[in-house]
């Protein structure tokens, strides 16, 4: 749970720290701003993935879906800066589907949270699998990096792209092809 009272604390330090005037007319509110935004963008600290894949439905269909093009925002652990781009996610039913928009809702709980891509493509893929049960997973990542846009080398619109194969995805390439083929 997001302690508001510390982070409006720590703004004041930082504010201070960076050389401004914190009794300014502009920064007064800010503390209190930050750590309300705070509790929105780091909710997923407390939210359990397991409550949105737990909703199934029987399906027949045993073949791919694909759910491409989740727009998410996240923020860096290593220098606390935001990470934003898509999720696309692949999986083979195994008598069982979820709800498209609980696919999209697993990428936020991950994404609300201090996090490194690698990691949350990772905890995406394991997330379906042990609460879908499915033959196979495949997420693919795609992300721009403030802390390489506007420090550091800066290289505004690189991308980073990351993939986590599970199941029948990590032995089927023929399988990772099509879903790559139909991200593009």
């Amino acid at each position: 749970m997001v302690n508001k009272e510390k982070i409006k604390e720590a703004v004041l330090l930082l504010l201070e720290g960076i050389g401004e005037d914190v009794d300014r007319e502009g920064l007064k509110d800010t503390p209190d701003r930050v750590a309300r935004m705070y509790e929105e963008i780091f909710a997923g600290m407390d939210e359990e993935t397991g409550v949105h894949l737990t909703r199934t439905f029987t399906a027949q269909n045993n073949e791919m879906v694909i759910e491409k093009d989740i727009t998410f925002y996240s923020t860096c652990e290593h220098h606390l800066m935001p990470f934003y781009g898509k999720a696309h996610i692949a999986y083979i039913p195994d008598g069982k589907v979820v709800g498209l928009s609980k696919l999209a809702r697993t990428v936020e709980v991950y994404a609300r949270r201090p996090q490194i891509q690698e990691q949350m493509t990772a905890q995406i893929a394991d997330a379906i699998m042990e609460h879908l049960k499915p033959k196979g997973v495949m997420v693919v990542l795609e992300a721009e990096h403030m802390c390489m846009t506007m420090r550091g080398v800066k290289k505004p619109g690189s991308k980073t792209i990351t993939m986590v194969s599970r199941g029948v995805f990590e032995e089927d390439t023929r399988m990772q092809d099509t879903f790559l083929r139909v991200i593009k």
